[in-house]
């Protein structure tokens, strides 16, 4: 258990594509950021937030999308994504939110983590050791990596936290003629 004080300043980065699929697949709902934000700022000082999201598509629910994130008061950090010879398609932020971290260290007491990608425990174990940070993990426990949880200093399920989501609309079917 940590302690969190209103002295504390923070940084948050959300792993959008992580998080986004885990609500999706775990509960059939979608992020509501604004609300995540706030909770996992708890009184503290925010001195920057950020989510790192791919452009797929550039349709106007997308474009929708992003500007909801900013309105909710994260900034966003754009990639395109990969489309490979054969079809394969690649996008992820794993290296550009590490390296965030790193810079922002130094100039924060805590990193809060929203996503459950193991591949961040180098990151974590670095900022905890280099620094001194304290890094909160948020994401959903069902589809985070059991080391990552073990590693941060305190763990936040989004599952037990039914605020911080929407339920997302049904899919209806088309009917057949």
């Amino acid at each position: 258990m940590i302690v969190r004080n209103p002295d504390q300043r923070i940084a948050v980065l959300v792993d959008v594509q992580n998080i986004y699929y885990s609500a999706k697949n775990l509960c059939n709902a979608k992020i509501n950021y604004k609300n995540l934000l706030n909770h996992v700022i708890y009184d503290r000082l925010l001195v920057r937030a950020i989510a790192y999201v791919i452009k797929s598509d550039p349709d106007l629910k997308e474009v929708l999308f992003f500007d909801a994130l900013n309105a909710a008061g994260l900034e966003v950090k754009e990639k395109d994504l990969q489309t490979f010879y054969g079809g394969a398609k690649k996008g992820d932020w794993d290296l550009g939110i590490a390296m965030d971290a790193i810079r922002m260290g130094q100039k924060v007491d805590s990193i809060i983590l929203i996503s459950g990608d193991g591949d961040f425990k180098p990151v974590v174990n670095y900022l905890q050791q280099a620094f001194g940070c304290l890094v909160e993990v948020v994401a959903f426990e069902k589809t985070t990596n059991a080391g990552l949880i073990e590693m941060a200093d305190s763990f936040t399920d989004i599952e037990k936290h039914r605020h911080l989501m929407f339920k997302a609309k049904p899919i209806r079917k088309k009917k057949s003629k």
